[in-house]
């Protein structure tokens, strides 16, 4: 707890608080409150702040206050949770099952008190005992579940799902160190771990009795059984148990709490006693440290050997118990299999669970005793695929030797869907080897290797990308012979994202005031922003508007100023690019820009400029040295122009350390301009694109990913478009793309590279950045030397905008009214109706109520 709020919990001089008299009478505390009123609340808070925490007023701490308000909150989680999954038993419904190596969760406490409808009675309960909501909020760490857009994508799936009372489950790995934490070291990314689990998590319920045996390496035993059949044994297998935590994922203004299950490794082995006895302590609990390193960090680094077993290790350790867990669930109440597709749908979200095409059939084979062919069609039936990527270096693909080594009876499974997948190729085009090379799972080289991508594919009954233009380069490259032989299984989900989170709680003046204007409908059905349209030039609209923005500026500007001890001018355009680093990002185009722009401004530093904040954020993988190495040459860039008065509030820059949900949640709705800069044909889809759209910043950007239907919706002219076609970088990649050609004809890029490589931006570390230099110069992969110039012209349309604030409001309103197709919820409706198979299972309140 802080000082103040000490001092002002254990003040003498005024009334004791509601808290400080329960906890001078416990009997006041025992008493079972479940409602959702202000009283109500109180008395549990107490309650638990005595009875969960063993505290007094003495002794309590600001963490324990969050840890009683979590479980205040959970606890009218509870029956409904309970309820919810009685629902879907009774009725046998069928249910989704939704694998993800990430779920990029944030904070929970903030979104369960809004989709539980109490956040302004907590806000006044705690006020009533001298508590603030905001501050107690900040007590909680992100979960470290997740990374990027992939993680993020499939919470706000969850959240959707409950919201449309959808019956699903999330599956994944409960992290115990999340990927990292990053903290940027002379302008170096250095990263320790994020022990995100410190001080326990008090949303997550343990499970200890859904424990499954998840079995790796050893060999496979193949026999005749006394009755003749044909029989397959995994032998002397290293086994690892897998332990579910469940977390509670409640909708929205409903009574559905739907269930995110984690998995965390457990030793069979805690201790060795004779290794003890001897001496060796080390030994001693050996067994223990090396199995539970599986769910210990998310992504390892698999520069290496080791990290790449461990990378298939845990891949394979969540599918396996997850699958396990489905089957245990439906043989509940089915003696056969063969409703099992009609009652259970399985959603890979990309390559990493792919897997599971081979470990189901395993499970039903081997540990079920069905016949292949009846296997193989429960497979096909019960499993989709997710693709989120156009690269196909992107694309997984593990070793034949390595499989073989830690899953050897998946390598036999494999091997034989593919046997059996290329003779009915083979009968379809029966002269075409070529074919036959391309689609085999098992890519032939020096190296053999198995293309998880291709597995997924041939296993499901459904491949879907996740953006229109996504879904067209996956038909008409990437899988284009996959989509000869099987069109019937593609098809397009649009991304979206949940407004419940990216505006309602992250922005809550902003929806406020739309709230205001035409009702909240719009938080359960984002096409009823259609209605602020009519608004769009209204000008007593507009200013109140402009107000909500400053004031998210203000408060960004806030934690800029507490942290970094940068002050941030509230008229300049803040000017935004948070995401993962990596190249086809193109973060390093952002970083030239700001090079320019600190030019023009040196050149004539009386001119009227319009002042800009160009603020970064994002993590790179350990191992990425490119990746990192754009973080260092952006913070390099920003020691120089923060650093010159003649610059002064013209322009800043700033990169901000260890990007999250809950930072997010500050920047996004902060923001006048919206980088989405990828190049075109590289980005699947993006949602960070649209959390900006929806909290009314304007969006310059390529015709990438889900940037093409944004232009669709909300009008190009509503947005900064710019750049080569995917179309035009196809052909110029084709035809020998050289970038030296454009740099000659760009004084101005020109200019700036040799500025780099005089070492104006790294003056005691010169030569640190050629090798972006060489990859500019040389290769430029990602088309940065095509598209700068037409990247600096838009640029400077924004500017002459922004000096517009009325024409700049009017767009940024009609952005935000024409969202609606962007929410997870209509995302969800399309996979729940043409996937899925699923249909709404309302639940009824608890007890009647």
């Amino acid at each position: 707890m802080s000082d103040a709020i000490a001092a002002k919990a254990k003040t003498k001089k005024r009334k004791a608080t509601a808290g400080e008299r329960a906890a001078k009478n416990p009997a006041v505390a025992r008493e079972d409150f479940k409602g959702n009123d202000v009283e109500s609340l109180k008395k549990t808070f107490i309650n638990r702040i005595r009875y969960s925490l063993a505290k007094d007023e003495y002794t309590v701490t600001e963490r324990d206050c969050y840890k009683a308000l979590a479980y205040t909150v959970r606890d009218r989680l509870v029956d409904r949770w309970i309820k919810t999954q009685q629902t879907y038993y009774n009725q046998d419904a069928k249910r989704a099952y939704y694998l993800s190596m990430e779920f990029l969760t944030g904070r929970t406490l903030g979104n369960a008190l809004i989709n539980l409808g109490i956040e302004e009675n907590a806000r006044k309960m705690l006020e009533e005992l001298g508590y603030n909501l905001e501050e107690l909020e900040e007590q909680e760490f992100d979960a470290g579940l997740g990374n990027g857009g992939l993680g993020r994508l499939a919470s706000c799936f969850l959240d959707s799902m409950a919201t449309m009372s959808l019956p699903g489950y999330g599956y994944g790995i409960r992290y115990e160190y999340g990927i990292f934490f990053q903290h940027i070291r002379n302008g170096y990314q250095v990263e320790t771990p994020d022990n995100w689990l410190r001080y326990g998590n008090p949303w997550e319920i343990e499970r200890p009795e859904s424990l499954y045996p998840v079995k790796f390496y050893g060999y496979v035993h193949q026999y005749i059984d006394a009755r003749g059949q044909f029989r397959v044994e995994w032998k002397d297998p290293e086994i690892v148990m897998a332990m579910a935590y469940d977390t509670p994922i409640p909708g929205y203004g409903n009574n559905t709490v739907n269930n995110l299950r984690l998995w965390s490794a457990k030793s069979t082995r805690e201790f060795n006693f004779d290794y003890f006895n001897h001496g060796d302590y080390g030994k001693a609990v050996a067994d223990k440290v090396v199995t539970e390193t599986i769910s210990k960090v998310l992504y390892p680094n698999d520069a290496t050997a080791v990290g790449k077993e461990l990378r298939l290790k845990q891949e394979h350790f969540f599918v396996s118990a997850s699958l396990q867990d489905i089957i245990y669930r439906y043989k509940k109440t089915h003696t056969t299999f063969d409703a099992f597709p009609d009652k259970v749908a399985i959603q890979l979200n990309d390559t990493h669970p792919a897997i599971a095409v081979a470990e189901l059939m395993r499970l039903l084979v081997d540990e079920e005793g069905l016949p292949w062919e009846k296997a193989w069609d429960i497979t096909v039936r019960t499993l989709a695929y997710t693709n989120h990527t156009v690269m196909p270096e992107a694309l997984e693909r593990w070793s034949v030797s390595l499989m073989g080594k830690v899953l050897p009876r998946h390598l036999q499974i494999i091997y034989e869907i593919n046997r059996r997948f290329l003779e009915e190729v083979r009968a379809k085009h029966p002269n075409d080897d070529d074919l036959i090379r391309r689609v085999s799972i098992i890519e032939e080289g020096s190296e053999k290797m198995v293309r998880m991508a291709y597995l997924a594919i041939v296993g499901s009954h459904s491949v879907n990308g996740v953006a229109a233009l996504h879904t067209d380069i996956l038909k008409k490259t990437l899988f284009k012979d996959f989509y000869l032989l099987f069109p019937e299984r593609f098809n397009n989900k649009t991304n979206g994202i949940t407004q419940r989170r990216w505006l309602k709680l992250c922005n809550p003046k902003l929806s406020e005031l739309i709230t205001e204007k035409i009702g909240d409908g719009w938080i359960t059905d984002l096409y009823k922003l259609k209605g602020l349209e009519k608004f769009a030039d209204d000008a007593a609209f507009q200013k109140k508007w402009q107000e909500v923005k400053r004031a998210n500026k203000e408060r960004l500007a806030d934690y800029v100023k507490r942290k970094y001890k940068v002050k941030l001018n509230l008229d300049a355009m803040f000017d935004i690019q948070v995401k993962r680093i990596h190249e086809y990002k193109r973060q390093l185009l952002n970083a030239l820009h700001a090079i320019y722009l600190y030019n023009q401004i040196k050149r004539d530093p009386k001119k009227d400029f319009v002042p800009r904040v160009i603020i970064f954020g994002g993590k790179a993988a350990p191992g990425y040295f490119k990746a990192k190495l754009i973080i260092k040459f952006i913070n390099s860039i920003a020691d120089v122009v923060n650093n010159d008065r003649e610059v002064g509030d013209k322009l800043k820059v700033l990169f901000l350390e260890n990007y999250s949900v809950s930072l997010a949640e500050k920047i996004i709705p902060a923001a006048d301009l919206s980088e989405q800069i990828s190049t075109a044909g590289t980005e699947a889809s993006g949602t960070g694109n649209m959390k900006f759209a929806l909290n009314g910043a304007l969006t310059i950007g390529t015709l990438d990913g889900a940037n093409v239907e944004m232009a669709e919706e909300i009008g190009a002219e509503n947005m900064f478009i710019f750049g080569l076609t995917a179309e035009e970088v196809a052909a110029k990649r084709a035809s020998g793309y050289n970038p030296r050609a454009y740099i000659g004809q760009s004084p101005a890029l020109k200019e700036i590279l040799e500025m780099i490589a005089a070492g104006v931006f790294a003056p005691t570390e010169r030569g640190i950045f050629q090798p972006l230099l060489d990859e500019l110069l040389n290769v430029d992969k990602y088309f940065v030397c095509a598209d700068f110039d037409a990247y600096v012209k838009t640029q400077q349309e924004v500017e002459k905008l922004y000096r517009d604030k009325t024409e700049w409001t009017r767009r940024a309103i009609l952005n935000v009214a024409r969202m609606g197709k962007f929410s997870t919820d209509r995302t969800m409706k399309e996979y729940a109706e043409e996937i899925w198979r699923i249909k709404p299972v309302p639940v009824d309140a608890p007890n009647g109520k």
